[in-house]
């Protein structure tokens, strides 16, 4: 039998060249070695998009043609919508007598993202934001996911799942495997701008699903070495952006001559601009051709989510039925 994987992506936005790297050639490449669930997960998505539920609804076939376009198979993984599974839900609630307000506060992944978005919990953050944790607990657990693939930035929240995990296993019997997380091999991609992340709402990131000149144009505005002001002077590629995105797609020769022409001041920015456009172009055209082929058949796309959520109801069923008999909740069964 082969282990099973959950793992997903927020419909908030189409997904771009921080998610292929990051995790979706990942889960590419483990979607045959594992029994791969790929959640769409509106519900966590509403957590801070609330205010604007289009968002969230405009961007669940895109995200489902994003993975589909980089290559996950529909007939050996399973593409399904979270709300449309009341018992992750469920789940969630039972899960949230387990864990502590002052342990969730605790949480890196969600005090970091919390001080990102300042600005929409300036009233004070809710209960759905802050309990972010139970709810992805509550996904990987209602799976009986073994294996879950994640950036390192989202270590803290396995960890708390596994927390969780233990504590109804001692109070209530032995129920859940403890899953481990399965750290992408792929780096993790600056923004265009040159922060750390590559963000949706950031305006610093090229979309799967971008034109040919809006990749020209984003690429122009990349940041670069802020010290090599014109073509001949010394540059420092190690500190430009644009030389993170070239070290992605050129062959190692190319590279150190890369490297070596903007050290000397051989290589202008804007050369090397225009050479990473075009590798960027052509490496994402077979992308785009798939994508445009689910584009013109909506129809497919949402049969492909609402099979597979039917099939990942299945398990998350069975799972609820055996949490509510652990917990003394089976009252007619």
């Amino acid at each position: 039998m082969k282990k099973r994987i959950l793992t997903g992506d927020r419909p908030t936005g189409k997904l771009h060249l921080g998610h292929l790297f990051g995790s979706l050639k990942n889960r590419v490449a483990l979607q045959e070695k594992y029994e791969t669930y790929i959640l769409i997960a509106d519900v966590q998505a509403l957590t801070d998009n609330f205010l604007t539920p289009e968002k969230v609804r405009e961007n669940v076939l895109e995200v489902a043609m994003d993975n589909l376009a980089v290559g996950i198979d529909p007939a050996i993984a399973t593409l399904c919508i979270q709300s449309l599974i009341p018992e992750i839900a469920e789940l969630t609630v039972f899960f949230s007598n387990l864990v502590t307000i002052t342990r969730l506060e605790r949480n890196p992944t969600v005090k970091e993202e919390i001080k990102q978005k300042a600005n929409l919990f300036r009233g004070g953050v809710t209960m759905g934001f802050l309990g972010y944790p139970i709810s992805q607990a509550a996904d990987i657990l209602s799976f009986r996911a073994e294996v879950v693939p994640v950036g390192a930035d989202q270590l803290p929240m396995i960890e708390q799942t596994r927390e969780i995990a233990r504590k109804f296993n001692l109070i209530y019997e032995k129920t859940f495997s403890l899953p481990k997380a399965e750290v992408s091999k792929f780096p993790r991609i600056k923004g265009l701008d040159g922060q750390s992340k590559m963000g949706k709402s950031l305006d610093n990131a090229i979309f799967l699903a971008d034109s040919q000149q809006e990749i020209e144009l984003k690429v122009m505005k990349a940041f670069t070495d802020p010290k090599k002001i014109y073509k001949n002077d010394e540059g420092h590629p190690l500190s430009c952006a644009v030389y993170q995105y070239q070290s992605i797609f050129s062959e190692n020769e190319e590279l150190v001559d890369i490297k070596n022409g903007c050290q000397k001041g051989k290589l202008g920015c804007v050369e090397c601009k225009k050479n990473l456009m075009k590798k960027t172009i052509a490496y994402l055209e077979p992308i785009q051709n798939k994508r445009h082929y689910y584009e013109k058949r909506p129809n497919l796309v949402k049969e492909i989510l609402l099979t597979g959520t039917k099939k990942a109801r299945k398990i998350t069923q069975e799972t609820m039925a055996i949490v509510k008999k652990r917990m003394k909740i089976d009252y007619f069964d």
